[in-house]
């Protein structure tokens, strides 16, 4: 009977154990996570109100590049052949630098530069993917994001559609896109997608085949697992200097 009674107590103790555990992911770190998010976009929008305003590139609206089935044109003002000024230095590591709004999800989230679980997507922070273009410029902008604990904010992000807007502000400049494929699934090796022309290598009727000024938007899927990849991808409609 002791032997029993010792072995209920211990699935007792494990059950509660793995409870809290739950509790803490499913709960607290989202709490947390959404928490530090709210301010840290709190704090970018105070510097850059703080700040004086400098010279940007003036508003464009769509222009001559569509390299997808199906894609709208877009266009940028850093587009190859086209005079730019110089660009902004390139965001340190780890740290905050931009804020990315989706308006049909209500989301409003903090971008850093780099992909680590620690110090960036854990803090409920979208990741800027290093190697790919910065809001605003010719080439892919690449970013990753939780879809379950620690902020989640790529929780819905199956649920936007070709039409939707997706805006990036950093101190200089809003750049506004808008979305023209979903990606539903695909392996987390599907690097290409990411690509400055991206497109999928396992999936290849999903993606772009020209040149352009693009967005990519990652997460796991289905949810509460990681075992593949769902992508939204966009094309620049506009830039603004703020």
């Amino acid at each position: 009977m002791r032997v029993l009674w010792t072995g209920a107590e211990l699935a007792v103790t494990a059950g509660l154990v793995l409870l809290l555990f739950v509790a803490h992911q499913l709960w607290w770190t989202n709490r947390q996570a959404q928490a530090a998010a709210r301010d840290q976009v709190d704090r970018l929008e105070r510097q850059w109100d703080a700040r004086p305003p400098s010279p940007g590139p003036p508003p464009s609206g769509e222009g001559a590049a569509d390299g997808a089935r199906g894609t709208g044109r877009t266009a940028s003002p850093t587009a190859p052949g086209h005079r730019a000024a110089a660009p902004p230095p390139r965001p340190r590591t780890d740290l905050a630098y931009a804020v990315l709004r989706i308006p049909r999800l209500g989301l409003t989230a903090p971008v850093a530069e780099g992909t680590g679980k620690a110090a960036v997507l854990n803090r409920g922070y979208v990741g800027h993917y290093p190697h790919s273009a910065q809001p605003g410029e010719w080439g892919n902008v690449a970013l990753a994001g939780h879809r379950n604990t620690h902020g989640e904010p790529f929780r819905h992000l199956d649920r936007l559609r070709p039409g939707d807007t997706v805006t990036l502000d950093t101190a200089r400049t809003r750049a506004t896109y808008t979305v023209r494929r979903v990606l539903p699934r695909t392996t987390p090796g599907d690097g290409s997608v990411l690509a400055a022309v991206p497109r999928s290598a396992v999936h290849p009727s999903y993606g772009f085949t020209a040149p352009g000024a693009y967005l990519t938007l990652t997460t796991c899927t289905p949810a509460y697992t990681s075992t593949y990849r769902l992508v939204v991808w966009g094309v620049l409609r506009s830039t603004q200097s703020r």
